[in-house]
């Protein structure tokens, strides 16, 4: 296996990514979501802590796999707003404590990229997904995936918006590194 760049002329960088069970490492995974408020003047932004996850690679580099994140370990350094965003007008983390991806089918796309298709569950409404994400590292024991992806949170029932402040889609844009499982 070689450390192959996003620049890469060949099918990309999965393709060289060895088959086997692989899993989400926390500590080299970002889950950040941006969000225009107050009528497109502020540009809210946050990060989810906590989150895990795994997968499987096929041999011929095909994949798939989830990632599930902590609904409550959002920090967009504003406690007040934090907990309006954990309450029942957005991810009333009491009764739905996870968001969840998963992914059913990740195929290489050529130039460092690959193409996810799957399920998004948040508030347990799950919608169809697809998006391009970057590669950006592959080794003999890890891989690191990049993607920015709109969401229209009314998709998934969220509807709250008080005096018509929010603008529709959320930018969620996630690092994830993978790790190869020891057997």
């Amino acid at each position: 296996m070689s450390n192959t760049t996003s620049n890469s002329p060949h099918p990309g960088p999965l393709a060289d990514v060895a088959a086997g069970r692989w899993t989400l490492d926390p500590a080299g995974t970002t889950v950040r979501i941006q969000h225009k408020t107050f009528w497109g003047l502020v540009n809210v932004k946050g990060v989810f802590t906590k989150v895990s996850g795994d997968g499987e690679v096929l041999a011929g580099g095909g994949a798939h796999g989830s990632v599930t994140i902590d609904a409550a370990s959002l920090d967009t350094k504003n406690a007040k707003r934090d907990t309006h965003l954990r309450s029942a007008d957005f991810f009333d983390v009491d009764k739905h404590p996870s968001l969840v991806f998963t992914a059913t089918d990740v195929t290489p796309a050529g130039n460092g990229a690959a193409q996810v298709t799957g399920d998004l569950t948040v508030i347990g409404v799950s919608r169809a997904l697809s998006f391009t994400a970057q590669v950006s590292e592959v080794s003999a024991d890890a891989v690191t995936v990049t993607a920015e992806i709109p969401v229209d949170r009314k998709e998934f029932g969220m509807t709250w918006n008080q005096a018509n402040m929010l603008k529709p889609l959320t930018f969620v844009t996630i690092t994830a590194r993978f790790t190869r499982r020891s057997s």
